[in-house]
């Protein structure tokens, strides 16, 4: 440094994640896995059998896809003509994940996309997912993103929610318009 101050050769750079870390490591090893995978099924089965097969994930991706995406869009329209919010849950998403999945050509996400459209696995997968996020927002940092979701439950020192409902007092009468905004 030019400021003279002696540094510590000590120093302690933060810590990456481990999600950080290892990431890319899980992403080549699982792409070396699906191209072992494809020249093993090609050299037993033959060329045009893997591509049939690849082609066939697709298709099959595609159309999982496409279901999942209406079957939510038809359950959003529903909920907003009852003047609702749409179901929570449903399995749309781990349906749309297992389509892409399927999409993805090589034979290891092909399984794990078959896997993730068996409803017992979807219910077995939101339930870790969701117990994880709530963990993860429980021990959420002050000024995070996790804490701002814990700042909007208002809650009483002793626990219980306060329940509540905002009046606006200043609402013109039918008939009546706003005042402009510009004067």
């Amino acid at each position: 440094m030019t400021t003279g101050a002696p540094t510590s050769p000590y120093t302690t750079q933060p810590r990456r994640p481990r999600l950080r870390r290892y990431l890319p490591l899980g992403v080549a090893a699982w792409l070396v896995l699906e191209i072992w995978l494809l020249a093993l099924v090609a050299g037993a089965a033959g060329g045009l059998t893997v591509f049939l097969l690849l082609v066939a994930g697709f298709a099959a991706g595609s159309v999982v896809i496409k279901r999942a995406g209406r079957r939510a869009f038809q359950s959003l329209n529903e909920a907003l003509q009852q003047g609702g919010s749409p179901a929570r849950g449903g399995g749309n998403g781990l349906m749309m994940l297992g389509g892409l999945l399927l999409m993805i050509p090589g034979l290891v996400s092909d399984a794990a996309g078959l896997l993730l459209l068996l409803p017992p696995v979807q219910k077995a997968v939101s339930r870790f997912a969701e117990n994880a996020l709530d963990k993860r927002l429980r021990t959420a940092a002050p000024g995070s993103l996790g804490d701002a979701f814990q700042q909007v439950r208002i809650r009483r020192p002793d626990g219980k929610v306060v329940q509540g409902e905002v009046i606006r007092e200043d609402r013109p009468e039918p008939g009546e318009q706003y005042p402009p905004l510009t004067r």
